[in-house]
């Protein structure tokens, strides 16, 4: 990382978190399209907060595919990782860094982002590319541990049915997102690592980190007050 010299870079007016480029409408409709997909309740709760949108006004596409690009910018607007502290010589551009990603696109600003976060991309990702499992959860886990500068924790793994699709350099953060319950396994005891991420999957899994971060970084109140 450069130095910190001459001025500081401020991400733009609040990027809308959304799976899909575009403005987000002010007053959004409910999802007519997601009635028993699971986690419903908090793809909804996304929505109406502002945290996510779908593909129109009442469409939210629960079982397309999520792609690098959108699974990039869901994970840094929904953890909101800026670079609100950085000061730069230069402003950087994807390409100082990756060799696919594009300069001035909507998702532009997401990995560089992602790049100043810890969140470890290869050089050659694909934007266009359809995220798997495993890689949404390994680049979701590591923007978790660089935002909130969690402990590390000794943790009882938990028995994957397919363990062994699961590419090892994943393995680690597969299983502390099970841990803390931000992931989930099927009703066979299975992950699918290697398995298109959909966006409702997705986007339930960033609600659930969402929700740990918030519960851990809020403070406990004692039961009986202090003299």
């Amino acid at each position: 990382m450069k130095k910190n010299i001459i001025a500081t870079l401020t991400v733009g007016a609040l990027l809308t978190l959304s799976l899909s480029a575009g403005p987000l409408h002010a007053a959004p409709s409910k999802f007519t399209d997601i009635q028993g997909i699971p986690g419903a309740d908090k793809i909804e709760s996304l929505h109406q907060n502002g945290l996510i949108k779908g593909v129109s006004d009442n469409l939210f596409k629960p079982e397309e595919q999520l792609s690098t690009a959108q699974g990039v910018q869901l994970i840094v607007d929904g953890l909101d990782l800026n670079l609100n502290a950085i000061r730069f010589i230069k402003m950087p551009v994807p390409s100082d860094y990756f060799s696919a990603v594009k300069d001035g696109v909507w998702y532009s600003d997401a990995f560089i982002r992602a790049q100043y976060n810890s969140i470890k991309l290869p050089q050659n990702i694909d934007p266009s590319k359809p995220l798997t499992r495993e890689q949404y959860t390994l680049f979701l886990m590591q923007a978790i541990e660089a935002k909130g500068g969690l402990p590390m924790i000794k943790i009882q793994p938990v028995d994957i049915a397919d363990e062994n699709e699961l590419t090892p350099e994943y393995q680690g953060a597969v299983q502390r997102s099970l841990v803390l319950k931000i992931s989930a396994l099927d009703a066979e005891g299975q992950f699918h690592p290697k398995q298109t991420i959909t966006r409702a999957e997705a986007a339930v899994m960033m609600y659930n980190a969402m929700e740990h971060m918030k519960s851990f970084f809020t403070p406990q109140i004692p039961e009986t007050p202090e003299k």
